[in-house]
């Protein structure tokens, strides 16, 4: 793996994480519409005048652009490298390998062209979300498609480069198991504040003092977030128990900070750097999921 690649994959994503974050907080502050109902540009202009909520939404559409030209270029530069592995291989067929060749001998994944494909489903996400102004199942499909770009983004700077791996290093079910239930996590908590039930459920660990909320269905959306959450802690308490990975110990770790978050911005009347805080901790365990997969 040559490290300019991995310092691109890695590069991206981390921009893609921030931008998740701008995500969470364009939505906190109400400034989903801060450039009106026009995409790309900014209500009508390439630089509109800003104001706070245009401010935080064309930062937002700024980060997405960087996300956008890194994920082309990750992709770019892996058809690179796979075009000179597969000069490199049919030369090595009519005689000896150049020493001249500048490029390696490498086979890159389908990692970067799966994060390419993904971009693409997320710039047409977001027109279809500015254009349906911010409809909930809209702003799901959106964080949801960002979460997944990050994974593949960092399966792309772990080892898109490295030969495939062998059955034994291959991801354990236990550990697919464990990202399957984060990645529903995730989803299920995006849901919670789009459809006004943040505050739903009032006091912690239970919703509104019962186990079983007898409330309208935004109660039982918050509620089932919240068991999901705490499914998610215990079977990754399991998971690190009986693997006794470092990486698994880490996501442990990160789920108990994402489950003190929660308690502290429930209790606190839901304040926005929490809220913001949230979701940065909750990327964090969504990629500290993928990482300890791999």
């Amino acid at each position: 793996m040559t490290r300019a690649f991995t310092r691109l994959a890695w590069t991206a994503a981390g921009f893609t994480y921030l931008l998740i974050i701008l995500g969470a907080i364009v939505r906190i502050t109400g400034s989903g519409m801060g450039c009106g109902e026009h995409w790309p540009l900014c209500n009508g202009k390439l630089l509109p005048p800003l104001d706070l909520p245009t401010l935080i939404e064309y930062t937002h559409r700024l980060v997405a652009a960087a996300v956008s030209a890194l994920v082309v270029a990750v992709a770019g530069y892996a058809w690179w490298l796979r075009q000179g592995a597969g000069s490199r291989q049919q030369d090595s067929s009519n005689g000896p390998i150049a020493v001249s060749s500048h490029r390696p001998t490498v086979r890159p994944s389908v990692a970067p062209y799966a994060a390419l494909g993904l971009l693409a489903l997320q710039v047409a996400l977001g027109a279809v979300t500015v254009k349906l102004e911010l409809a909930p199942w809209t702003v799901i499909l959106h964080l949801g498609t960002a979460m997944l770009l990050l994974a593949t983004l960092i399966v792309a700077a772990r080892g898109s480069l490295a030969a495939p791996p062998s059955r034994a290093a291959r991801p354990s079910r236990a550990g697919l198991w464990a990202l399957a239930l984060g990645f529903a996590t995730v989803l299920l908590g995006a849901l919670v504040p789009n459809l006004g039930a943040a505050s739903a459920c009032l006091g912690f660990p239970l919703c509104n003092g019962q186990i079983d909320p007898a409330g309208n269905y935004l109660q039982h959306v918050h509620w089932a977030h919240r068991v999901l959450a705490y499914a998610l802690f215990a079977y990754t308490l399991w998971w690190a128990v009986r693997t006794r990975q470092r990486g698994a110990r880490g996501v442990v770790a990160l789920v108990t900070l994402q489950v003190a978050v929660a308690a502290a911005m429930v209790l606190l009347a839901l304040p926005r750097p929490l809220q913001a805080a949230h979701v940065a901790v909750g990327a964090a365990v969504w990629a500290g999921l993928v990482l300890a997969v791999l």
